[in-house]
């Protein structure tokens, strides 16, 4: 059972909103393929719920980063879809991938010669992806190791090669030219791989117009509802977080709140406490600078954020707004995922990523759309 109250808040995640992100993406690069990301739980939103509300969309094709997240995944998926494992897979794990039914993505040619012994110890091809470092530097084959490749071919028997990707680096910004220096070196190598189908794009690149998007693109944050680059945002949000006022006080000029006293007031002031810290994943460094909402209104963040707990200044809200129980929107109508990166000066994956175990969740199916209106009113 999942209690609703004594819960630090509630996030409500709108999976129809999820879905109508994935049919515009789906529309933006079509004759592409658009593949769920859904690695670190769907950016905390809940791989399995994600995953089910893609599917019924069309989505046949899923990434994560592990082989554990894939061990978790895969019996929730249907059997006319295939589950692809990002990072790939340390040496000795091979037959632990054969036994769950996913796909690694090899990036390297160690990766790949274990692959491919286990392929000849079994006696029948296992599938792969090849991913080709085009330049950012972190994952996939080299230029060294794909000249190796090239005048080693063999290497890959026994390899059902699925797909030969890369990962572009400054997709989050369209007029950068290294987006396009990555999309000729990977057209140039990826020749080396006839007739194997070819992924590029992320949500950033999925929604830069004018390029090409290869075969399957891999739509992570942009399906969450963040900005994929750029405002204003074309995607709808997905997430809305509310918390709890737990209780409200009146401080006089010069008092000051919180671990250090870090703020102090000029004037008297209302303060409500509510039950959300950094162990909820709200970012300490909101401390000071971050806001919440209050019936339209906003409520400065005032001294530190605490593990459990943080305190806002409510002053200028109305008195019939401020109760013990009373909702304070966190992530809604206005403030999205991205305001709060801003504030926090650090990125949406961040902030949806970071959302803890201790709020109520709340799914609403693909049918319903999300009320515009707090969630918790």
């Amino acid at each position: 059972m999942v209690l609703q109250h004594g819960t630090a808040g509630r996030l409500c995640i709108d999976l129809g909103a999820l879905v109508a992100n994935y049919q515009l993406i789906a529309q933006h690069v079509a004759p592409a393929t658009v593949a769920g990301v859904v690695k670190a739980d769907a950016y905390g939103l809940g791989a399995v719920p994600v995953s089910a509300a893609l599917y019924a969309a069309g989505c046949r094709h899923f990434f994560v980063a592990h082989l554990c997240e894939a061990a978790i995944l895969k019996p929730h998926l249907p059997i006319d879809t295939t589950l692809y494992i990002l990072n790939g897979l340390p040496l000795g794990a091979e037959g632990d991938c054969v036994a769950v039914g996913a796909v690694p993505v090899l990036n390297s040619l160690e990766q790949i010669d274990s692959r491919a012994a286990l392929a000849r110890t079994m006696g029948r091809p296992l599938p792969g992806v090849i991913q080709i470092d085009s330049g950012m530097g972190r994952l996939g084959l080299t230029p060294d190791e794909l000249a190796i490749l090239r005048i080693s071919p063999e290497r890959l028997d026994g390899i059902d090669l699925r797909l030969v990707m890369t990962h572009l680096a400054c997709a989050d910004d369209p007029d950068d030219g290294f987006n396009e220096r990555q999309r000729t070196a990977f057209d140039a190598i990826a020749r080396q791989f006839p007739g194997v189908p070819r992924s590029i794009d992320n949500s950033g690149g999925a929604m830069t117009p004018g390029v090409g998007h290869g075969d399957i693109v891999r739509a992570g944050i942009a399906l969450y509802g963040g900005a994929p680059h750029g405002q204003p945002n074309p995607m709808r949000s997905v997430i809305a977080l509310d918390a709890y006022i737990v209780q409200l006080r009146t401080l006089e000029a010069g008092a000051g709140v919180g671990y250090g006293l870090t703020h102090r007031f000029d004037r008297p002031a209302r303060v409500a406490t509510i039950s959300v810290g950094y162990a909820d994943g709200w970012p300490r460094h909101l401390s000071n600078r971050g806001s919440a909402w209050i019936g339209g209104v906003r409520v400065p963040i005032v001294g530190r954020v605490s593990m459990d707990s943080m305190a806002l200044d409510v002053t200028d809200v109305p008195d019939a707004l401020l109760h013990a129980g009373a909702p304070v929107e966190l992530i809604g109508p206005h403030q999205t995922i991205d305001d709060v990166s801003a504030q926090a000066d650090t990125i949406s994956y961040e902030i949806l990523t970071r959302l803890g175990k201790r709020y109520a969740r709340t799914y609403l199916p693909a049918s319903v759309a999300n009320p515009d209106r707090s969630i918790m009113a």
